[in-house]
């Protein structure tokens, strides 16, 4: 039996690892400085589970404030899974948010909005940067057109769910902060200004 980190809780959330994998490898990223962990947690997975292993695990929907899809990878990249948990989440009548690079679109060559929209309250984007060459940099995409990617989602984005909010690092070498800010404002989005190296 495996004994990967499937959800785990940071103040009154209820946070859901639904995979390792990643569209991006960035160099601000823990697991490519050598840790596994966030907290106390290790996210390693060593597979990518099913909505049956991390149904059983939500517990009570009326102790957390939400469940965030976020963890140790992409969670987009595990969309059948993410689906099918958010509509249990609902179905229960809790809060689900979603922490994602805004690649979803790109890795799966369609709009994933549509099919997000009815199960999600809250998109949490991280944008990292203002320019190409600096996202290009900090964030080395495995997907080309990834920067433009990004911010097509997060133009598209508030037209589905009703809370999105986008973020960018203070501290990453080259990245003008309000002008990530500008870039979140003309999407009718809330930006989010975060700082290098705090987590969670």
């Amino acid at each position: 039996m495996s004994q990967s980190t499937l959800v785990y809780d940071i103040r009154n959330s209820r946070y859901l690892n639904i995979t390792g994998r990643c569209t991006l490898r960035c160099q601000f990223c823990p697991k490519h400085n050598g840790s596994k962990q966030i907290h106390e947690y290790q996210l390693a997975l060593d597979h990518q589970p099913k909505a049956d292993e991390i149904i059983p695990l939500l517990g009570d929907v009326t102790r957390f404030e939400e469940y965030v899809f976020c963890g140790y990878g992409e969670p987009t990249l595990n969309l059948t899974t993410l689906i099918e948990v958010a509509t249990e989440i609902k179905r229960q009548g809790g809060k689900v948010r979603i922490n994602t690079d805004g690649l979803g679109n790109l890795f799966h060559r369609r709009n994933i909005l549509p099919e997000l929209a009815p199960v999600v309250d809250a998109l949490s984007i991280s944008l990292n940067a203002d320019t190409e060459e600096t996202y290009l940099r900090h964030c080395k995409p495995k997907l080309k057109g990834a920067y433009q990617a990004v911010n097509e989602f997060i133009t598209l984005a508030p037209e589905y769910i009703d809370k999105v909010q986008v973020s960018a690092i203070d501290g990453l070498e080259g990245v003008d902060i309000e002008r990530c800010e500008a870039i979140v404002t003309a999407a009718k989005a809330q930006f989010k200004h975060r700082y290098l190296g705090v987590m969670g």
